[in-house]
């Protein structure tokens, strides 16, 4: 959408947080076992910063802080009554016919008068000059009505554009999600451009991501596809989570590698943001490699 500019999956946080996990087990015994379930997170699958396209006086709001928003839901209405006007001009100048109507008629009336004009030269009643007036008046008509013809059809374009702009004034959600903050309000301005204040900041919760650190040890042994079981902190159950990234980047202090998994939410009974543990069946306990001495 135009209107709107990705934040992007929620990476800078989950980043930060698998940084801090991995300095963590790189400040521990490295001849610690790690026990399954391991520790991860849980973020939102994108969050989205809601921008207008084009600069203008914010004159609605339609949701606040904490609702759920659907794709392609009103969000935002910017003042329009110029950009209302400008396509409302636009779209009667592309339904206009008269300049149309008009050079059909007289290309009539040029085509009848050559006939006529080619019949009496036949018969030698005028003279050839009469024959190429004649000829001359109906390419005129001619090119007076595909003249009027391009005219209406570069109306058209123009009401297109007018159509074009007055929707950037409508921003709408490019996903399903809940809105996480509301920054301006009706009355302020709202300015285009990635270094301006957004209007509001949408994440898709639907379906989460599940960020977890594993050590050296667990590589290879998971694979995209494969399943885990992701139980929330704070929340009851555990809910299964399909590995959809396994890293094939190391951080060289802790020897660990990154994991994500997508996790369904569809009822958004599970919040973002939030710690977790994580299960792989049939991964077990690890225990790492001793170091060989030479």
């Amino acid at each position: 959408m135009k209107q709107a500019e990705l934040a992007g999956n929620s990476v800078g946080a989950s980043c930060l947080w698998l940084r801090g996990c991995l300095a963590a087990a790189a400040l521990g015994s490295p001849l610690a076992a790690w026990a399954n379930p391991y520790e991860c997170l849980i973020e939102p699958n994108q969050v989205v910063e809601i921008r207008s396209a084009t600069e203008g006086l914010i004159e609605k709001v339609d949701v606040k802080r904490g609702d759920r928003v659907t794709v392609g839901q009103t969000l935002v209405e910017l003042e329009s009554s110029v950009e209302k006007s400008a396509a409302e001009m636009a779209r009667y100048r592309s339904q206009m016919e008269g300049r149309i109507d008009s050079s059909k008629n007289r290309l009539e009336l040029a085509t009848r008068k050559l006939k006529r004009t080619q019949e009496l030269r036949k018969q030698n009643f005028v003279s050839a000059q009469a024959g190429d007036e004649a000829e001359a008046e109906k390419r005129i008509a001619e090119a007076e009505l595909q003249d009027a013809v391009e005219n209406q059809e570069l109306a058209k374009r123009d009401y297109e554009h007018a159509s074009d702009l007055l929707h950037l004034r409508t921003l709408r959600s490019p996903l399903n999600g809940v809105v996480v903050d509301r920054m301006l309000n009706p009355g302020d301005l709202a300015e285009s451009g990635t270094g301006r204040k957004p209007i509001l900041k949408i994440a898709q919760i639907d379906p989460l991501l599940v960020e977890v650190a594993l050590p050296l040890e667990a590589y290879g042994k998971l694979r995209v596809g494969m399943t885990g079981m992701v139980t929330p902190e704070g929340l009851k159950g555990r809910y299964p989570a399909l590995i959809t990234v396994v890293d094939s980047i190391f951080d060289a202090a802790s020897g660990m590698f990154g994991v994500r998994l997508e996790m369904k939410n569809r009822k958004a009974s599970i919040p973002g943001g939030i710690r977790c543990e994580v299960e792989f069946p049939g991964l077990g306990t690890i225990a790492p490699r001793r170091a060989k001495l030479k």
